[in-house]
């Protein structure tokens, strides 16, 4: 990350108020950026937003919907942002499956909505639209998905990320290049870190057992996925918008930012690792099939390596470690804003160093 590229820089975040635009509301802050955020009210009553006071660190904080396009659009019109992140989205599998209508209405036209208010807005030069690991056609296949591969989705919300793929890169060749705004889209694997409090999101579902000193039920224990902590892809998405900035546009385009290979556990790896951090936790199988869940699921990054310099960091046990850390910290009651912000820190200085400490 250039800190020199954001001081001063007037950024927009969509979706500040969850766990990663408040993870990434706070980084943007400690490089200099003026920061602006555009979202519903935090999604659960205990949350990073709050916890971490992220309010404090915005120069502009805006409650909205996605769907209000008035609202947006005004929105980003005060900001007046150089670099946009779009993050604000539904974000839930199983969630999607009760309210598919509200599912598709935020991640598709909200998408539309946010792109249409960037279009009309001469300040903006870059966005990058965050999607997710789960857009590509499922083929249960033992390696990464690639940038080139298929779309797809048999849920409502990968499909909809998706369609939302197909929706950014329809702008981007239609409007937004003509207009020198630099487009990309990002997808990420499965994140980790503290101050996750989603309802039905396997680590958060850990936590809040062990606080309760109860089992965790698990349904698909035997489910690969790309593991990371929070700050590896936000660390690609910072890096992505300083190259969109600078014009070139072989960036604009999609770009996976997972994990090593051998991050890409089975869930009930990850759980067990868990219990070896804290031994008072407990967790057993109840198998549950009444919805679609993939099997295996990994990305390739290998274009993000080679050609953004983007690497991961810290290993999947470094960031359980930050995990647990942070959770310790919280339950300590200790400033957890400055815990975010130390964080922050060592994983910037962990570029410096040895990779994958």
């Amino acid at each position: 990350m250039n800190t020199a590229f954001w001081r001063g820089k007037r950024v927009l975040v969509t979706g500040h108020t969850g766990f990663k635009g408040s993870w990434l509301a706070l980084w943007l802050r400690s490089a200099g950026a003026e920061v602006h955020g555009y979202a519903l009210p935090p999604p659960t009553q205990t949350n990073l937003f709050t916890e971490a006071r992220v309010a404090d660190a915005l120069a502009g904080h805006t409650l909205g919907d996605l769907n209000d396009f008035a609202a947006l659009q005004d929105a980003v019109k005060k900001a007046a942002p150089n670099v946009v992140f779009h993050l604000a989205a539904q974000s839930l599998v199983r969630e999607s499956y009760r309210q598919p209508v509200q599912s598709y209405a935020t991640n598709v036209m909200g998408t539309v909505h946010l792109l249409e208010a960037v279009r009309t807005c001469p300040s903006v030069r870059a966005l990058v639209s965050v999607t997710t690991d789960k857009v590509y056609e499922n083929r249960e296949w033992a390696w990464g998905y690639r940038e080139n591969e298929p779309l797809g989705g048999l849920d409502p919300y990968a499909s909809s990320k998706a369609c939302a793929e197909l929706v950014t890169a329809a702008y981007r060749a239609s409007f937004l290049a003509q207009a020198g705004v630099a487009v990309a889209t990002a997808r990420a694997g499965n994140v980790i870190g503290g101050g996750d409090w989603a309802v039905d999101r396997l680590v958060p579902d850990f936590f809040r057992a062990a606080d309760a000193a109860l089992p965790l039920e698990v349904r698909h224990v035997g489910a690969t996925r790309p593991w990371q902590h929070v700050l590896e892809p936000l660390g690609g998405y910072l890096l992505l918008a300083e190259h969109l900035a600078g014009g070139d546009p072989a960036f604009t385009q999609a770009w996976n930012f997972g994990p090593a290979d051998d991050d890409a556990v089975p869930v009930r790896t990850l759980l067990d690792a868990l219990v070896r951090k804290l031994p008072e936790s407990r967790w057993h199988e109840t198998p549950d099939h009444t919805v679609h869940e993939a099997n295996f699921l990994k990305l390739d990054s290998s274009k993000a390596r080679s050609t953004l310099g983007w690497q991961p960091r810290w290993s999947l046990d470094t960031a359980l470690d930050k995990t647990v850390e942070w959770h310790r910290a919280w339950r300590a009651g200790t400033d957890v804003q400055q815990v975010c912000e130390a964080q922050i820190q060592a994983y910037q200085d962990a570029a410096h160093g040895p990779v994958r400490h």
